[in-house]
């Protein structure tokens, strides 16, 4: 990881001036893949417009095809997790999960290097997922984890022409089964979205959480009627796309060591056939 103490100019042309270890045309391609942070938020606009004392981060992108990194410091990694992967071990699966994947990652540098599950995305929901590199600073975050998270933001793909905008409020509980519903003695869920773009059969949504309850998502647009594409557990029933259309778009929390405000990105899979512009 490589840090510079910026001034004032566009990203591209400060990089180039300044990350001299680099070739121009791996700065690019850091870039492109969400290697280039300012102030811990990624960035990859060449145009980007920096500040006298703005902090620029490279973290190279991690090549690994299992895992695609998205941010690591001494504290956190964060992780671009694929469709179709567990975060952590169910009764079924003990080996191809995530955390595994993240833990070994760290192994490679020091044997005694460790990870901690922050938060965790269903199976085949794609998008960030942040690990910590310490038990303290999981607790910390886990136990005013409502708190400290300013933001859930999700796309999705949902079958049917929604509303412009609107926010869903019901209560869930899970059964024994392990399927969620809709029910009065459930607990509290709260879900706002708002649709970017629509076809004659599907609409496209950024979702923003406000709660984080298991399935919420999943859950609530089946409750109007307009389940995700691709979920058959929650009631799709044609689907023209080979996944549930779900993707963790960005999360951002405060760092209770030093307070300030990080927040993590992943690009929109290319399979939800969209160029989102927001």
């Amino acid at each position: 990881m490589n840090n510079y103490i910026a001034y004032k100019s566009t990203l591209l042309n400060f990089l180039f001036e300044n990350a001299k270890e680099f070739s121009k045309k791996d700065i690019k391609s850091y870039l492109k893949h969400g290697s280039v942070f300012v102030n811990n938020i990624v960035i990859t606009k060449y145009d980007y417009a920096l500040k006298d004392n703005d902090i620029v981060t490279i973290n190279r992108y991690n090549k690994n095809e299992k895992l695609d990194i998205i941010y690591e410091d001494d504290d956190f990694i964060a992780v671009d997790k694929k469709s179709g992967i567990l975060v952590v071990d169910n009764d079924y699966n003990t080996r191809e999960t995530l955390y595994n994947m993240v833990s070994e990652y760290v192994k490679k540098s020091n044997k005694n290097n460790k990870v901690f599950i922050l938060h965790r995305l269903d199976k085949e929901t794609s998008g960030v997922v942040v690990f910590s590199k310490n038990k303290e600073l999981k607790k910390m975050l886990q136990e005013k984890w409502n708190n400290l998270v300013k933001t859930r933001k999700y796309i999705a793909i949902v079958e049917g022409k929604v509303k412009n905008e609107d926010i869903l409020k019901s209560y869930l509980k899970e059964n024994n089964n392990h399927f969620v519903y809709e029910t009065k003695e459930g607990k509290l869920a709260i879900t706002e979205y708002k649709k970017i773009k629509e076809s004659n059969l599907y609409s496209w949504v950024l979702i923003n959480l406000k709660t984080g309850r298991k399935n919420q998502i999943r859950v609530q647009f089946k409750g109007i009627n307009h389940p995700i594409v691709g979920d058959t557990k929650y009631g799709c029933k044609n689907s023209n796309f080979k996944r549930l259309c779900l993707h963790a778009y960005e999360l951002s929390f405060i760092n209770p060591i030093n307070n300030k405000k990080m927040v993590f990105k992943s690009p929109i899979p290319k399979s939800f056939q969209i160029e989102l512009k927001f």
